[in-house]
């Protein structure tokens, strides 16, 4: 008789996960919606240096049949922007800055991506929750990596031509993925 083992789990990249029982608000990414400063409710933090900030990132759950030693995956990866934990200073921001907060959340898609592409090209053993837990935290690093990059090149979006090239580079990135 087959064996049959189904595993559902859910992980959360930059979110404040909370124990009460109020969900935590969040937006999924989506092509035709872009952040307005309104989106950003957070408290600004009393010492805080930038301009404004983006919590966002990346979740994902996922469903694995194991028949016969061969796994059978169902996935869902998503970026999402997290308005109570994002907040900018309405005295210094502009719609540059704007463009520069809207980018880490494409950038978080973009990982996203990745992500989903690596789940389905990788061949997954008995130990399939720890081949996915693997394959998170590389994307997780390989996204912070980029993001602080991102940061740095632009001057936090400082240098007005960086940033324009980084807007022209990472929506040519989402609309060839």
């Amino acid at each position: 008789m087959d064996k049959r083992v189904t595993i559902v789990l859910g992980f959360l990249l930059f979110g404040v996960i909370s124990f009460s029982q109020e969900i935590e608000e969040s937006y999924l990414w989506d092509a035709k919606t872009k952040l307005v400063w309104k989106d950003f409710k957070g408290d600004i933090p009393p010492d805080a240096v930038p301009a404004a900030t983006t919590a966002s990132g990346i979740s994902y759950k996922y469903s694995a049949n194991l028949l016969h030693h061969e796994v059978n995956l169902d996935f869902e990866v998503s970026a999402f922007f997290y308005p109570n934990e994002s907040w900018y200073k309405p005295d210094v921001c502009n719609e540059l800055i704007l463009s520069h907060e809207q980018l880490h959340f494409d950038i978080s898609e973009l990982f996203a991506r990745k992500m989903r592409k690596r789940l389905n090209e990788t061949s997954f053993s008995d130990n399939v929750k720890a081949e996915i837990r693997k394959i998170y935290k590389e994307i997780l690093k390989e996204l912070a990596d980029f993001q602080d990059r991102y940061d740095w090149e632009t001057n936090f979006s400082r240098n007005r031509e960086q940033q324009l090239r980084w807007n022209t580079q990472i929506a040519e990135e989402l609309s060839n993925n």
